[in-house]
């Protein structure tokens, strides 16, 4: 988790709402891509750092499923992100901060109990919370 953190400080620093994301390999503990929010920087509203680093991973081992990789996150991720977790088939989710607001696990549509979800990870959120929220609210708050 804490080199997610460190890639939502630099997306912050960039101007990016500081989100980041890292694959690891389950197996070897190997960090296979890390992601920090694009957004801004690409034009892009799907830049989300799950998913920049999910793609990496995936053209880094030349696969298009992630069956052994576990995704750790700084931020509960969006329905869009949780989507594509399951579609990348990953062992394992990690996540920081919950997100009542945009959240697709625990909150909103929880992607994972939705019938249409063919494949759910196992969860594990809150893990160093108060960090990521604590860096969250203060970008926000720099912003207003």
């Amino acid at each position: 988790m804490e080199l997610a953190l460190e890639q939502a400080r630099e997306a912050g620093q960039r101007g990016e709402v500081p989100i980041g994301a890292v694959v690891v390999d389950g197996a070897s503990g190997e960090t296979l891509a890390a992601a920090g929010n694009q957004c801004e920087a690409d034009k892009d509203p799907s830049a989300h750092a799950e998913l920049l680093a999910l793609r990496a991973a995936a053209k880094r081992l030349g696969v298009s499923r992630l069956t052994d990789c576990d995704l750790y996150v700084t931020l509960e991720p969006c329905p869009m992100c949780a989507s594509a977790a399951s579609f990348f088939r990953i062992r394992r989710l990690y996540f920081a901060a919950p997100d009542p607001k945009g959240g697709g696990v625990e909150h909103g549509p929880r992607i994972f109990n939705q019938a249409s979800c063919h494949h759910k990870p196992e969860v594990y959120g809150g893990i160093r919370e108060g960090e990521a929220g604590d860096m969250l609210k203060a970008f926000f708050r720099a912003k207003r």
